[in-house]
């Protein structure tokens, strides 16, 4: 059913107030395609909402937005070590994941309390704890919004890069995700506690050989410990990536920063982008109704509840050029500004 101005509000986890000039909640595939024709009757623009989770709006929408709602979750085992897991667009991340860890199947453990639904998850690549999304991605099924026909698309095809693929380039607008298969595995688990915290905190939780039950679980108390839950403030998770600059130019930072971090990557280097920001004096620091959380300087959050999608915008902006005077590093932001 298609409803005419909708506030958005409920549908974005920053909970800035927006409204659509046409709003449809779709629950299967057949549903979809008709909001579409209805959408290119009109010629409207189209705007697709899963969780929220990575989307700031700026201004009301002129076009019609698409609330993904399709649910399910399939499985098929493929050899004694490795199931492939189905999951709609619609599913939320977080649920699905603990879905998998309740069936022991591995790969997915790291990226444990990450918001949004698992149909933005290719997207972006989305990341945590040294594992992306691409480390288990077996295919997607999406909608081609031009032929309104389903098409398959597998690990090369998506081009996964850092927090980047083809459905943020090339493929931006053309397709949406309907569905999304995960390789995970059923006993002969990798277990990944090399990267930031994880391995203090399961040391605090007092384990030492780990299931892949207890990383999940140290990475929900990191998250938990360090960033604000949506529900409670809004904000968006890490807004912006973590810039990766040449080593020439590290180099010389570490001459005049000399404990600026750093993981290399050949001829370059990734920088935090929650350090670079930290140092340029924004952490926790507060401008009207937004600020950059106490606890990570990466999140912008909502700090009133009644910020506006261009106030956080004009803030992000203020971070990007505090952060390039300081540095000479500009930041990008991770989130989709609309």
């Amino acid at each position: 059913m298609i409803q005419e101005n909708v506030s958005l509000k409920p549908f974005n986890t920053f909970g800035v107030e927006a409204s659509a000039r046409y709003f449809s909640e779709v629950n299967s595939v057949e549903e979809l395609i008709e909001t579409l024709k209805f959408s290119n009757s009109k010629k409207l623009p189209l705007l697709f909402l899963g969780g929220g989770s990575n989307i700031l709006l700026t201004k009301d929408f002129e076009g019609i937005v698409i609330h993904l709602n399709l649910k399910g979750i399939r499985e098929e085992i493929i050899n004694e070590n490795e199931v492939l897991v189905t999951a709609k667009a619609g599913e939320n991340w977080h649920q699905f994941v603990m879905y998998c860890l309740d069936k022991n199947y591995g790969g997915l453990e790291n990226l444990s309390l990450i918001p949004g639904n698992v149909g933005t998850s290719p997207m972006q690549n989305i990341g945590a704890y040294g594992t992306e999304i691409k480390d288990v991605f077996e295919s997607c099924k999406v909608l081609n919004l031009e032929t309104l026909e389903i098409e398959v698309f597998n690990l090369e095809k998506c081009r996964f890069g850092y927090r980047d693929s083809i459905f943020k380039q090339e493929g931006k607008g053309k397709y949406v995700i309907l569905e999304v298969t995960f390789r995970l595995t059923t006993k002969d688990h990798k277990i990944d506690v090399d990267y930031g915290a994880i391995k203090s905190e399961l040391e605090n939780l007092g384990i030492k050989k780990p299931t892949i039950q207890d990383v999940s679980k140290a990475v929900i108390n990191i998250r938990q410990s360090k960033l604000p839950d949506p529900k409670v403030i809004g904000n968006a998770g890490s807004f912006f990536k973590n810039p990766t600059i040449p080593l020439s130019q590290f180099e010389t930072l570490k001459l005049k920063f000399e404990n600026i971090p750093g993981y290399p990557n050949g001829d370059f280097v990734k920088v935090p982008a929650g350090w670079l920001i930290e140092q340029a004096g924004w952490k926790g620091k507060q401008i009207g109704n937004v600020a950059s959380h106490k606890l990570q300087a990466l999140v912008i959050i909502n700090a009133t509840g009644d910020a506006t999608g261009k106030e956080i915008f004009d803030f992000s902006t203020e971070i990007i050029n505090s952060v390039k005077e300081k540095f000479g590093i500009e930041l990008e932001r991770e989130v989709n500004i609309i």
